[in-house]
């Protein structure tokens, strides 16, 4: 079993720790500034590619049908996210949603038709994705989220 690993940024770390602390009860929101906004979020359980620990992202929650979409935005910097690499070097996660867990496979949308669908899903659930895509010059990434079968 790989070693856990949290995140360096610290607002991250703390809003795992809340979330996986109480079994999905609490820090199911975005928090920001310490205060929760009432905005859904996931825990993204994935595989560090150059450590090969475990690390534990919280994503904006975008669902479509059984599965899940995850934005690489970055807050519109002009780099990905080092999460973004972890997952294209292996798409295998764990999803926490609240209480629940699911084994999921992710893999970067390339087609624009499947692309612009989902990216519209995710600006209704989260509204700054864009402006954080008019702020750089990259196209923000997608993944989508399905269920192991």
């Amino acid at each position: 079993m790989s070693e856990y690993i949290p995140s360096p940024s610290v607002w991250v770390a703390e809003q795992v720790e809340l979330y996986e602390g109480s079994n999905g009860k609490e820090g199911t929101t975005l928090i920001r500034d310490g205060r929760e906004t009432g905005l859904p979020v996931i825990i993204v359980r994935h595989t560090g590619r150059t450590t090969n620990a475990i690390r534990k992202t919280p994503l904006m929650k975008v669902v479509d049908g059984e599965n899940y979409v995850l934005v690489a935005s970055k807050g519109g910097s002009p780099k990905h996210p080092v999460w973004y690499h972890n997952l294209k070097a292996d798409p295998n996660v764990e999803i926490r949603d609240e209480d629940k867990l699911y084994d999921m496979t992710v893999r970067e949308v390339s087609d624009p038709a499947e692309r612009t669908r989902l990216w519209e899903l995710a600006v209704e659930a989260y509204s700054p994705y864009h402006e954080y895509q008019l702020k750089t010059e990259r196209l923000i990434p997608v993944f989508i989220a399905e269920p192991v079968s």
